[in-house]
């Protein structure tokens, strides 16, 4: 059996950044990775945008991937392709016992410190609950984005995207590219789940229909899509009835969510935010169970590939430089206008100069003021004048006193 200091699981960007800091810092590290290749969703992001906060250039997702890869090389990590954890367990004197299977067999790891780097999944036509049957033609984005970027099969020819998420906005400019066409983009919110410059590079440009506050009912066809029905929702995103109306089409693809990957962290008890759906940290990254840290979008589903890097060194660097400590862990509560806040906790034992804080919106809002309380002492405010749920925003914090934390957004003073 061998041992390590530390042992990512997850080779993406938040894996490849964490392993890459935590060996930096003089600890013997392991990257378990359970494709046969590094840089996980990347390699088949083909577009570009990648990079501009961490690169300071416009990289697609390869090459942004293949520069994260890059800085492995006589970094020391150990890389175990096409390996697949298949259980952990927590020692009594609080190391983790890996087993993990590849092609040679079952191999067991011994780690002092875990690194839970496993990346988010889509929702799928089941869990947004369409009736009807189950033909070929229904899949979600990234299998579509799969299909045409490494297959180099056209999988549809007139396509039906329900969601605005940025994954289906940028595969109907995909689709668009490759002779195929796209219906219409249909969304059941009131307004776009995707950033605001995907709607305009990747629907507006194509002259591709944006439908809001519609969704598909149910789909038609036994071995291939025939068609889907589309209804209006209700302010409460319920169909309602009488307002269908159907739409002939071979493939539905959904756009309809990320959901933080994270079975691993639920089997060895690992408290999950109901906000974020990854686990509850500090400002380390390390979660409410001692030595299991949390990167990326395992952690909460972000925006861009650079915080998600930038979350992974974070974890890394924790992960290889901390000691067992007596906690003093103080809650991070926030008012209804927020729909999360990463970290959930600040351990006043650890450091708290330049704390790494994310949140997003609940809905959007127009010039309001970010207002940090330490008890009743306000410590940070920053004004934002456009806040959009689908945009993910960062703020660091230093705090020199232990007290409860509150985050509050206000109207701004006119």
């Amino acid at each position: 059996m061998e041992h390590y200091d530390v042992v990512v699981i997850g080779g993406g960007p938040a894996g490849l950044a964490a392993s890459k800091k935590a060996s930096e810092n003089s600890a013997k590290t392991l990257l378990i990775e359970r494709e046969g290749a590094l840089g996980g969703i990347l390699k088949q992001c083909i577009h570009d945008g990648f990079g501009l906060t961490r690169f300071k250039e416009k990289l697609a997702g390869p090459e942004y991937a293949n520069r994260e890869i890059e800085k492995l090389n006589g970094s020391g990590v150990t890389v175990s392709l096409l390996t697949f954890v298949t259980k952990i367990n927590k020692n009594d004197d609080g190391s983790f016992l890996i087993s993990a299977v590849d092609p040679k067999g079952v191999h067991h790891y011994l780690a002092q410190k875990l690194i839970l780097a496993t990346g988010c999944r889509e929702r799928t036509s089941k869990q947004v609950a369409i009736h009807g049957t189950n033909p070929s033609g229904v899949m979600t984005a990234g299998q579509c984005q799969y299909y045409m970027n490494i297959m180099g099969e056209m999988p549809v020819k007139n396509a039906v995207i329900l969601g605005s998420g940025d994954i289906g906005l940028i595969m109907a400019r995909r689709i668009t590219l490759e002779g195929g066409h796209v219906i219409g983009v249909y969304e059941a919110k009131p307004t776009p789940s995707g950033l605001a410059r995907n709607i305009a590079q990747c629907l507006t440009d194509f002259n591709i229909p944006l439908h809001l506050s519609k969704t598909v009912t149910k789909v038609y066809g036994v071995d291939r899509l025939e068609g889907v029905e589309i209804s209006d929702v209700d302010e409460k995103m319920n169909p309602i009835k009488g307002s269908e109306v159907k739409i002939d089409c071979d493939s539905l693809i959904l756009s309809v969510g990320l959901i933080p990957e994270n079975e691993l962290a639920k089997s060895i008890g690992v408290p999950l935010s109901r906000f974020t759906k990854g686990p509850e940290v500090d400002q380390d990254f390390m979660s409410l169970v001692e030595g299991v840290y949390s990167c990326g979008n395992a952690m909460h589903v972000n925006d861009l590939a650079d915080y998600v890097s930038e979350s992974g060194e974070i974890a890394g660097k924790n992960a290889a430089t901390s000691a067992a400590i007596s906690h003093k862990r103080h809650k991070v509560s926030f008012d209804s206008h927020f729909g999360y806040v990463v970290p959930e906790y600040v351990d006043f034992a650890k450091p708290t100069k330049d704390m790494v804080f994310y949140f997003r919106s609940r809905e959007i809002y127009k010039n309001k003021m970010l207002h940090v309380y330490l008890g009743d002492k306000e410590i940070y405010k920053h004004p934002y004048t456009n806040l959009k749920p689908p945009e993910m925003e960062r703020f660091l914090l230093s705090i020199e006193e232990e007290g409860d934390i509150t985050l509050k957004l206000e109207d701004m003073a006119k």
